[in-house]
């Protein structure tokens, strides 16, 4: 008679991935590392667990948060009571996105419960950090590669995805705005996309890849990627 086989429980699954549990903490670790957003996991109390690589940057730049004592805190007692609110609010199981301030700039933060409803371990606070104004993931350079853009139509492409018009585009390069006009038209022209505005959408819902500068393989040349 054939053995049956263990029913598929979520005590099984668990049971057979204990052995390489650290193996696959390992790999998420280097996951965060890869996501084009500062990625902050804290306890429910605010103590710091693990930072990804844009998180550690913005900690290290001390604008909006910084590391005290083990635990994330603002840059000033009201940046302190927004984080401590957003942390607090997910920690009772609440999604919040909190805004912190620093003269004229500003960082939108996510505050995400994680609970794990299969232990007895403490959940914990998921904090991610808004992309910052005039930063581009790397997703863009695979689209524009992926379309057989030119260098200066990735340029154009990228600055207007930043906001900008075609006149401010061409006071920036130093161009005539006919030649940013005709570079925008190569772009919908290969792209098969017929509007700025489509274009600049079908940028925003790219995969978030990091820079290669700021990820663990930065010593890789793009095509080894």
């Amino acid at each position: 008679m054939y053995a049956t086989a263990e029913a598929a429980t979520p005590q099984a699954v668990l049971r057979t991935a204990a052995p390489t549990r650290g193996l696959e903490t390992s790999f998420a670790w280097r996951v965060l590392e890869e996501i084009d957003y500062g990625l902050l996991l804290l306890t429910t109390d605010g103590a710091l667990q693990h930072a990804n690589h844009l998180a550690r940057h913005e900690l290290g730049r001390e604008r909006f948060m910084r590391v005290h004592d083990e635990r994330v805190v603002g840059q000033t007692p009201w940046q302190t009571e927004e984080i401590t609110r957003g942390v607090q609010g997910a920690a009772l199981g609440r999604r919040q996105l909190i805004v912190l301030r620093n003269g004229a700039d500003q960082l939108h933060v996510a505050c995400v419960p994680l609970f794990h409803s299969f232990d007895d371990t403490r959940g914990a606070v998921l904090l991610m950090l808004g992309r910052q104004a005039g930063t581009q993931n790397l997703a863009v350079t695979f689209f524009s590669r992926s379309h057989g853009l030119t260098p200066t139509e990735e340029v154009v492409l990228k600055s207007l995805c930043d906001g900008l018009d075609v006149h401010e585009i061409a006071a920036a390069k130093g161009v005539s705005e006919y030649t940013v006009r005709t570079h925008v038209r190569s772009l919908r022209d290969k792209t098969g996309i017929n509007s700025i505005r489509g274009l600049i959408q079908r940028v925003a819902a790219l995969p978030p890849v990091v820079p290669l500068s700021l990820s663990f393989g930065a010593h890789l040349a793009p095509r080894d990627l």
